[in-house]
């Protein structure tokens, strides 16, 4: 019995050796990009693909939370064999409910609770840093995700979205997309720089007819796919109450919502920088779009007439996200929503979204929050969001709300 149990604990141990061994080795070889994809780069590379995948899989499977997660960051970078293999056990945020990769940030969020992230704002720069929320304080530092910066033009505003922390023009490779508004401030289009499904259609923009003439580098991503619109109501009587709006999410089918609903989700960071880099794994998941929102999908062609056309719109078979009706408080006097000790100061800002019911046929599904973005600083917000939005696309719609809007308030 005694040499079983010694047995197994020197089992156990050298396995242990194992794995530290393989991490250890992961990162100290992932931060040289240059080198991957290269043979006979490292003898670590020949190692059994059985012992690699039990590494892996305690490695996932003990690794819950940043910073810790960076060590399956690291094995995947060190060469295109780990990673195929990692692949195998690093699920998507719909079903792990975690935030692994880049690609992730594009993909759905969880199904059954709400991924809490939060934005800094910094006023000098007109810049806004997304985190995911290490922990369950708010004053967490957190794990940074996504930036966005404004950009003031003659007649709109755009505010360009980017996986690196110090960059954020279109001729980045991590350029991942926009949010664009018009001179009010009651309307927005939200762009992606990667196709959201493999039958979306690129919009002619100013890039990609600069890219035609060869007036820029070739680096620079010719791509414009809107895939949201963010519309604000007009309160031009200055009637009492909060700000109402709603997003209509042109690739998200409404049935994406109900229980064995498919969103879109992306599995590659194509024409990124993000390509040739070590830290980055591809998912598996197949994008699925029904045919009813194909067929509306299809008529559709370029709405840049939306930011100064009429004040509704609307696409047949897409999901319509609204914010939730506030109630008023009677002793307090103001406008009051329960965000769950996740917002602490009161601010026209704060909202959440939830998904509009057709033809006034509210089900359970159309009473879950989807996204809910709230005050807890000067230059502090949280921003909470689920399936089927991605973290990109809950970013975008929260940058909306810091935009000025003219006659909406």
């Amino acid at each position: 019995m005694l040499s079983m149990k010694f047995g197994r604990g020197l089992k156990l141990r050298s396995r242990r050796v194992v794995q530290d061994r393989v991490v250890g080795a992961a990162k100290a070889m992932a931060p040289a990009p240059a080198e991957i994809g290269g043979s006979g780069q490292s003898p670590w590379v020949n190692l059994p693909p059985e012992l690699l995948r039990e590494v892996f899989a305690r490695v996932e499977e003990d690794e819950n939370s940043w910073p810790w997660r960076r060590s399956l960051v690291a094995c995947a970078g060190v060469c295109r064999n780990w990673r195929q293999i990692m692949q195998e056990f690093v699920r998507t945020p719909e079903a792990s409910g975690k935030l692994t990769f880049p690609i992730s940030v594009k993909q759905p969020g969880p199904r059954d609770s709400l991924l809490q992230c939060f934005i800094r704002r910094n006023r000098s720069t007109q810049t806004y840093h997304l985190y995911l929320n290490l922990t369950l304080a708010l004053a967490d530092k957190g794990k940074f995700l996504l930036l966005a910066r404004k950009f003031g033009r003659t007649m709109c505003t755009d505010y360009n979205i980017s996986l690196q922390a110090d960059d954020t023009s279109r001729g980045s490779r991590a350029y991942i997309g926009k949010l664009r508004s018009n001179f009010v401030g009651a309307k927005f289009i939200i762009y992606d720089g990667l196709p959201p499904h493999s039958g979306a259609k690129m919009m002619k923009s100013l890039s990609t007819r600069l890219m035609r003439s060869k007036q820029v580098l070739p680096r620079v991503p010719a791509r414009n796919y809107q895939v949201a619109h963010i519309l604000y109501e007009l309160n031009v009587l200055g009637s009492r109450g909060p700000r109402r709006m709603q997003c209509v999410m042109d690739d998200i089918p409404a049935a994406a919502i109900e229980p064995g609903g498919v969103a879109p989700t992306q599995t590659k960071l194509t024409g990124s920088r993000i390509d040739s880099c070590p830290l980055l794994l591809m998912s598996h998941s197949k994008s699925k779009v029904s045919p009813q929102h194909e067929a509306s999908r299809s008529k559709s062609s370029c709405r840049e007439n939306f930011l100064h056309g009429p004040s509704t719109y609307q696409i047949d078979g897409a999901l319509v996200l609204r914010n939730k009706a506030p109630r008023w408080h009677q002793q307090l006097q103001c406008w009051c929503l329960n965000f769950h000790g996740r917002v602490t100061v009161a601010s026209a800002k704060n909202f959440q979204l939830v998904a509009s019911a057709e033809n006034g046929q509210a089900g359970p599904e159309h009473e879950k929050i989807i996204l809910q973005f709230g005050k807890v600083g000067k230059d502090v917000f949280t921003m909470d969001y689920r399936y089927p939005l991605s973290a990109f696309q809950a970013f975008a719609i929260c940058l909306s709300s810091f935009d000025t809007k003219i006659g909406c308030e």
